[in-house]
């Protein structure tokens, strides 16, 4: 039975944009730049999905010893931003084989696309850019850590989503990402369905913890679901 949806909100890194989990071995390297060793499994686990700045700092407070959790953080973010503006000036980003004919069929169907992320948005923005995808083309909105209070696991995110698309029930909600933060801020905002896709920064089990409606292989097995 398909399930009615009029919204699905796509994270950004590891479900709709394939690079590589450039952004979590960035924070390994800036984390491990001020003399810790914290492994990317270490990264994924406590970092995967959130805003980066939360990100550094639960790694730096579940993954070492540091004693000022809170400075090092704010000296790890300042550090990160430019090492990943380098990062991705060098990477060749895309997506993942089949993102756009989706995107396509389900705004042709009536249902809304929307890119949600913890980057902020200038690095999301030059996402965009490099997968040449534009608001009002290929997607309906996009929303980033720069246009709420409340990163993940909030639900902010997605309250927004549905602000700029006209959705009010979000029992017409899927959420679609591919770590647990994703599905717990899906479930934060009361959507109807919460899907974890493998493409990206957790296994199964780790997604699993979160318990999606759905967990899925790609993006293309949603076509079953909603199309």
């Amino acid at each position: 039975m398909k399930q009615e949806i009029q919204l699905v909100v796509f994270d950004m890194a590891g479900t709709t944009v394939d690079e590589g989990n450039l952004v979590y071995k960035t924070v390994q390297k800036v984390i491990n730049d001020e003399g810790y060793n914290v492994s990317l499994d270490n990264v994924l686990n406590y970092g995967a999905g959130k805003e980066k700045y939360q990100a550094i700092y639960d790694v730096l407070k579940e993954c070492t010893n540091s004693e000022t959790v809170e400075v090092t953080a704010q000296k790890v973010f300042s550090n990160f931003k430019p090492a990943l503006e380098k990062a991705y000036a060098d990477l060749e980003v895309k997506t993942f084989e089949g993102t756009e004919a989706l995107f396509k069929d389900l705004r042709n169907n009536n249902i809304k696309v929307v890119l949600n992320t913890g980057y902020d948005f200038i690095t999301a923005n030059n996402l965009l850019l490099k997968l040449g995808w534009s608001v009002g083309e290929t997607i309906d909105a996009l929303v980033t850590s720069d246009d709420v209070k409340n990163g993940r696991p909030d639900g902010d995110m997605i309250v927004k989503a549905m602000e700029l698309t006209g959705i009010n029930d979000p029992k017409k909600v899927l959420k679609v990402g591919d770590s647990a933060i994703d599905i717990e801020e899906g479930k934060s905002a009361n959507c109807g369905m919460t899907a974890g896709v493998l493409t990206g920064a957790q296994t199964r089990e780790q997604i699993q913890n979160a318990n999606p409606t759905i967990i899925i292989n790609n993006l293309t097995e949603l076509r079953a679901v909603l199309l």
